[in-house]
């Protein structure tokens, strides 16, 4: 699988190319011109080996946050989600919240352009700790773990209570027969599916992250038919144990982090053999062409969905003659 590779020779129908943005705000937070640049984008995108046709529809990773109350902060290569000026809105939906009016318009932006030709994907919402500590303050979140633990608690509660409700919300302009995509690591399922994540995780102990994210996280994917963790950063690895002890997850996503060698390397097989071993699938990112036959050799062509690092179409081509003799 691969996001976004432009395919060679003619694209796949005639879509005009719309006018350059005017400015930051127009490329990512104006829904009609989003929607139009997805199409022509998606015309002329690579669909070869097991790339799926989604529209990334992200307004920043943890956008939740945003729809209650923080700043998105639009930038060349992605939206930063600003803390919100002044008091700590209340967690709940404000269906007036303009950025809930934009995920709304640019998915029914996209969807009106899509006419089943494909996907409109869920944007990259993130709950839990994550959207909490985009609201507040990473540091303000931790010193909660410690000084005003039930206080955290009831707050966690609450947000997930809301995020449920935003993602069926969304859930219901997307899916198309029951069936949805998720705009990140290329996911699609027959019913309900998202990307879940702690990344503060990084900072919390395994006795906090027990507290705080898994009773969380086990109630989304109870709640959710097909879920995938994505796990960040060589620092959240201790907390993989606990993790697989979510019965109803479904998945995990390995992203080693920046200065580290990524999904493909070696020192990573173990990690997968640990998530398969639980009897969850196993999502290896950014896997070169060359380290797809290692890959398979040391850990098997069972319960692996790989995200390739897809280079050209000859690279697509190139892994699938190698993935099909583990076939």
């Amino acid at each position: 699988m691969w996001e976004h590779l432009e395919k060679e020779g003619a694209p796949h129908e005639a879509v005009p190319r719309p006018e350059p943005a005017r400015d930051l705000r127009q490329y990512w937070l104006d829904p009609d011109w989003r929607a139009r640049h997805l199409h022509y984008q998606l015309s002329r995108s690579s669909f070869l080996a097991d790339i799926l046709p989604v529209a990334n529809t992200h307004l920043g990773p943890g956008s939740l946050a945003a729809i209650l109350g923080a700043r998105l902060d639009p930038s060349g290569e992605t939206i930063w989600i600003r803390q919100p000026l002044g008091d700590i809105p209340e967690l709940a939906l404000n269906e007036e919240n303009e950025y809930w009016r934009l995920h709304l318009d640019l998915l029914r932006s996209c969807k009106e352009y899509s006419s089943d030709r494909y996907f409109v994907g869920c944007p990259d919402l993130v709950e839990g700790l994550d959207v909490l500590a985009s609201l507040k303050g990473t540091d303000q979140v931790l010193m909660e773990m410690l000084m005003q633990p039930e206080t955290l608690e009831e707050e966690l509660a609450t947000l997930n209570r809301v995020y449920l409700e935003v993602f069926d919300r969304i859930y219901d302009i997307i899916q198309e027969d029951g069936e949805m995509a998720f705009c990140y690591f290329s996911l699609w399922g027959p019913g309900k599916v998202s990307k879940l994540q702690s990344d503060i995780s990084g900072m919390v102990s395994e006795e906090d992250f027990r507290r705080f994210a898994i009773p969380y996280l086990r109630e989304q994917c109870r709640l959710i038919e097909y879920t995938l963790y994505h796990l960040d950063g060589v620092d959240a690895l201790r907390h993989l144990d606990a993790i697989l002890e979510i019965e109803e997850l479904n998945a995990v996503q390995w992203t080693p982090g920046i200065g580290e060698p990524q999904g493909g390397d070696p020192s990573w097989y173990d990690v997968y053999r640990k998530i398969l071993a639980s009897g969850k699938s196993a999502m290896p990112c950014w896997v070169g062409v060359d380290e797809l036959q290692p890959l398979l050799d040391a850990v098997g062509n069972r319960g692996l969905n790989i995200l390739m690092d897809f280079k050209s179409e000859k690279d697509i081509e190139s892994a699938m003659r190698i993935a099909e003799d583990y076939r």
